[in-house]
Formats: C-alpha cells, sequence, structure tokens
C-alpha cells in the first residue's frame, strides 16, 4: 500500500512516502507554509497524487497525557480539510515525540544545524509513517 506521511508544522509540512509493498519509508519533502492553508493543502494533494498514494496519514499531536490539546485541535481540524480535498483515506496517527525521534537521530549525522531543521520535519513524517504501518502490520499478524 503506497501511504503518504505528513508532519503538519507551523513554518513547514513534512512529507514522507512508503514503497508500494509498504515496508520502507523514506523522508520525501518539505512544504514551507505559504500563509494560504488552502494553498498549503493544494500542495499536499499534487504531492499525494504525484506519489499515487492509496491513502494518507497525518500526525496528531497529542499532550503526554493523550489529552486533545490546542495543537492536536488544530492537526484535527487541517485533517479535515484534507479530507475535503484529497481522494483518497485520510488517517490520523498519535505523533507525540517524532520530531524528538527525528532530532535525535540527526544528530547521529554529521549535518550541521540549520541544514538538521531544513529536513527534521520530513524525517518526522518519516517516523510516524513507519510507526503507523508497525501498528498495522502488528494489528494483521494478531488477527491471524
Amino acid at each position: 500500500m503506497r501511504a503518504v506521511g505528513v508532519d503538519l508544522g507551523e513554518r513547514r509540512i513534512g512529507l514522507a512516502l512508503c514503497d508500494a509493498a509498504g515496508r520502507v519509508v523514506t523522508p520525501y519533502e518539505v512544504v514551507q507554509r505559504s500563509g494560504d492553508r488552502a494553498r498549503d493543502r493544494r500542495a499536499i494533494a499534487e504531492l499525494v497524487a504525484e506519489a499515487e498514494a492509496e491513502v494518507v496519514v497525518v500526525g496528531v499531536p497529542y499532550s503526554l497525557d493523550g489529552s486533545v490539546g490546542p495543537a492536536a485541535r488544530r492537526a484535527l481540524a487541517e485533517v479535515e480539510r484534507l479530507r475535503e480535498v484529497l481522494p483518497v483515506p485520510v488517517e490520523t496517527y498519535d505523533e507525540r515525540l517524532t520530531t524528538v525521534t527525528a532530532h535525535r537521530s540527526l544528530r547521529e549525522t554529521d549535518l550541521s544545524g540549520p541544514a538538521r531543521r531544513r529536513v527534521v520535519d520530513q524525517v518526522a513524517a518519516a517516523v510516524l509513517l513507519q510507526g503507523w504501518l508497525d501498528s498495522r502490520a502488528a494489528q494483521e499478524d494478531s488477527t491471524e
């Protein structure tokens, strides 16, 4: 299943793709926020079409206690808008700590601080998409 992972940020939107088998996730692109949310959603829609995705997975930054705070409410509202413009299902995934994980993994590389900041959103999207794929695989294994 070809999927696109989306990490919604205030300034940037990170995107990641998985292979057709739904096993390998790759950081793909960062969309700079334009100030026009409808334009940003169109940019995501173009990338989803280009990737021939069958599903889009959007990270929702729930609070550490699992509650829906202001950031999660904004993400969920954006998910509803994406569902209106995308021709594929849009699912959500709990993305708590994905950006932290992305920062940690990037610190282990030789990238400078500015270079890390340019790619951290797409790496966070990859982390959340891999988590979503792994949770689906675990569910399928438990039903067999």
